[in-house]
């Protein structure tokens, strides 16, 4: 008995020691100093539940990836650097810009690169079968990345057609999240790869260090053909992208189809994953050529854990910042950080009309809960919220005054700001901001103005619910 009670009290030291020394950890690593406050009360106070977790979510720096970019430098970092020097030599590179795109240019690391031209895609079926048609016609390569495959009819007509490309003598390199993309069988993947695919997950739980971490995921969609064309967007493989999801229905969702330059800055950011993933550089076209008849500016900001900075949040509130007529933002999750929040918050002061665009169902229900906690801090100044009505909304557009719009992978929320790896195509094409415009008002139509008392007038149980919801918001 006396030595159960002694190896008892020797793990109850041991566990609160390591709790401790999280804690010390959680102080200097963490981001914010109320993260930084709530995990080290939390690991001194109960280390037997709270350790677990920090392994799990306590880190917001994906440090794996970030060792490689350091590494990179003899093995593919010059490739970023022949794609600005070949835009310089052909004048494909945007070189007079505003002050405020030229922070965005830096952000993402490529320039904006002319001579583009884009086709919008709204909703599954027009992306598909477009995407298909061109995987058809591929001759030399398909780039596929996705955060979530399914084996469901759309993820087996995905899988077929790459198979047949790749028989055909086509390389194909097939790369998934395996977090996102759990219910994903193994024979899926067999039979690409019998089929001769490069398959591989993205892996981001190798290293010793990220065995047990789940915060780090690869949210990007992303397909690229032969280098000339590319697809981005909002849609990831499955049936529920078609409007076929049992319980939402219609699912509205966006895509963009872009060929002409910036399809290599596109390529070199699937080519960065792949390196993680298989320390592997599939031999590619990287010749940068303009699209016949191309007119169009764009700028690819791909963001993740890995960057020096916080891409994806510095980016939202540098167009927010930027806007002087109108910033509508349409996303399924709504958990901002005090830096957009405030952002938002000035440009209705400027006098910007400001909307965000939600969706009225939850595929979440925590993150859909959390949001309902930024009625009373934005509502009251002016910022206009729309629930979309007519199913699902899972697009994630945003658009700028008149002469900038962007498709891409990132939600208005903490997890894209800082945990997932994303990728945002903004475009300064006047037709295309205004097909954007066009789309995102015929969305509106279709959505109710949400009031302050859909909050207020709540039960106190929900309320409570709500600001439950709010406390996770570092992690949703």
């Amino acid at each position: 008995m006396d030595t159960i009670i002694t190896l008892l009290a020797i793990t109850v030291l041991l566990v609160e020691i390591l709790g401790i020394l999280a804690a010390v950890h959680a102080v200097m690593n963490t981001r914010t100093s109320q993260g930084a406050v709530a995990w080290a009360i939390a690991l001194v106070t109960l280390p037997f539940i709270t350790l677990g977790l920090y392994a799990v979510f306590g880190r917001n720096k994906f440090q794996g990836y970030v060792r490689m970019r350091n590494r990179r430098d003899a093995v593919i970092h010059h490739l970023s650097d022949t794609l600005q020097l070949e835009a310089d030599s052909q004048n494909l590179a945007r070189k007079t810009i505003s002050e405020a795109n030229a922070a965005l240019v830096k952000l993402a690391g490529m320039p904006i690169l002319g001579f583009n031209q884009s086709r919008l895609l709204i909703n599954g079926q027009e992306t598909f079968d477009h995407l298909f048609e061109d995987i058809a016609v591929a001759r030399s390569y398909i780039l596929v990345e996705f955060y979530i495959v399914t084996d469901d009819h759309l993820g087996r007509r995905l899988k077929d057609r790459l198979i047949q490309k790749a028989q055909d003598g086509v390389s194909v390199f097939f790369l998934y999240d395996e977090i996102g993309s759990y219910q994903l069988p193994g024979n899926y993947l067999r039979e690409m790869q019998q089929a001769g695919i490069h398959v591989s997950a993205f892996h981001s739980t190798r290293g010793k260090t990220n065995h047990f971490q789940l915060n780090f995921r690869n949210h990007r969609k992303i397909v690229v053909i032969d280098g000339d064309t590319a697809y981005v967007g909002g849609h990831n493989v499955g049936d529920a992208y078609l409007s076929r999801h049992p319980r939402f229905g219609h699912w509205r969702d966006t895509h963009v189809k872009i060929e002409g330059p910036v399809v290599k800055a596109i390529q070199f950011c699937f080519v960065e994953d792949w390196h993680w993933a298989t320390s592997r550089i599939p031999d590619l076209n990287w010749t940068l050529t303009p699209s016949p008849g191309g007119t169009e500016n764009a700028l690819v900001v791909a963001s993740g854990p890995a960057d020096m900075l916080e891409t994806c949040g510095l980016m939202f509130v540098q167009v927010i910042n930027m806007a002087r007529e109108r910033i509508w933002i349409a996303s399924p999750y709504f958990v901002p950080d005090l830096q957009v929040l405030s952002a938002l918050k000035l440009a209705v002061l400027r006098g910007v009309d400001v909307r965000i665009l939600l969706p009225e169902k939850a595929d979440h229900r925590t993150v859909h809960l959390a949001s309902f906690s930024y009625y009373p801090n934005i509502l009251p100044v002016g910022i206009k919220l729309y629930r979309y009505a007519a199913g699902f909304l899972h697009q994630k557009v945003f658009l700028v005054d008149h002469h900038c719009a962007a498709v891409g992978t990132a939600n208005l929320d903490n997890r894209s700001f800082r945990l997932n790896f994303e990728l945002t195509l903004l475009n300064y094409d006047a037709a295309f901001v205004g097909a954007v415009a066009k789309m995102l008002e015929e969305d509106f139509h279709h959505s109710r103005l949400v009031k302050l008392e859909d909050y207020t007038e709540r039960p106190f149980l929900f309320k409570l619910a709500v600001r439950s919801a709010r406390l996770l918001a570092p992690i949703l």
